[in-house]
């Protein structure tokens, strides 16, 4: 079998990402019959079509879907490379690659990301969002430096990392401004109240639901969300009222213009740094330990 033409694939994943021969062809400062022709010559080579041709559309099948998702990584990994070789050779950037889980609150995140950036004003910062479980796995392959998270890594995890406690903070409960004033007599006022409650990769939402329970409150869950940033919107529009850290309540009262009824220190986030060190030395990850307890 020859060899892949990596050109051929580039033409290709360029096409599906504009969805047409034309746009890609603009980019590619091409004639559309030359992109065709190349896109051609790459479904002969792999023996299957990667388009459904949809009257005048193009739609990527099942196989050009499968391409497309190899491709897009070997051509960003390309990127990086080209991008790491380049700072390299200036020697003005380093590279300071942390995991976020999607559910930790951003504003928290950009906190401790701030601090980071005005220690090592040079660095450049990559931010890597998912779940625990995907980032740990980028952390023992050495993709990324260090995660955020809301909850410590499992005592039982395969992976050799170390949970450094960066800070706890009371919760907050918000609701859009116009609604505030429905709700009084703090926390029983939620009772029967839709309420927006935090995903299952949450190490908040049992936490929730059991202080709930103890104070027999009973609110209409309304929905769930795993993106925090996406509940907030959801909140500002009037559909429920959700909880966040206490620590950074100001913040979310101006970005999302919604309200605080009510506060508890009974339930508490926990911001969690999981680095591959027992005692961390990496320069870039000190401006983001604060006093706290270590597991």
């Amino acid at each position: 079998m020859h060899q892949l033409n990596y050109q051929h694939l580039y033409y290709f994943y360029v096409t599906a990402t504009e969805g047409s021969i034309i746009k890609a062809a603009g980019l590619l400062h091409l004639t559309p019959q030359t992109v065709s022709e190349q896109i051609r010559t790459l479904e002969a080579y792999f023996g299957f079509d990667l388009f459904d041709r949809v009257g005048k559309r193009l739609q990527l099948n099942s196989h050009g879907q499968l391409t497309y998702k190899f491709a897009k990584s070997i051509f960003n990994m390309g990127n990086e490379l080209l991008l790491s070789v380049k700072n390299q050779q200036q020697n003005q950037q380093q590279v300071f690659c942390v995991g976020v889980t999607d559910v930790l609150p951003k504003v928290l995140a950009f906190q401790m990301f701030q601090r980071c950036l005005t220690a090592h004003p040079n660095v450049r910062l990559v931010c890597k969002e998912g779940d625990l479980n995907s980032l740990t796995a980028e952390l023992a392959l050495n993709k990324v430096d260090a995660i955020l998270s809301d909850r410590p890594l499992p005592s039982n995890s395969n992976v050799k990392a170390y949970n450094h406690l960066l800070a706890r903070s009371g919760l907050s409960f918000f609701v859009a401004q116009n609604l505030a004033t429905n709700f009084g007599n703090f926390p029983h006022c939620l009772d029967n109240q839709p309420f927006l409650l935090p995903g299952d990769n949450s190490a908040q939402k049992l936490s929730i639901l059991a202080w709930f329970a103890k104070h027999k409150i009973n609110p209409q869950i309304a929905a769930e969300f795993e993106d925090g940033a996406l509940m907030k919107l959801f909140a500002q529009q009037g559909y429920g009222v959700f909880c966040a850290p206490t620590s950074v309540e100001r913040d979310i009262e101006q970005q999302y213009t919604v309200s605080v009824i009510g506060r508890t220190h009974l339930l508490t986030e926990r911001l969690y740094l999981i680095s591959p060190e027992r005692k961390v030395t990496n320069p870039l990850l000190l401006p983001l330990l604060l006093k706290g307890n270590e597991t």
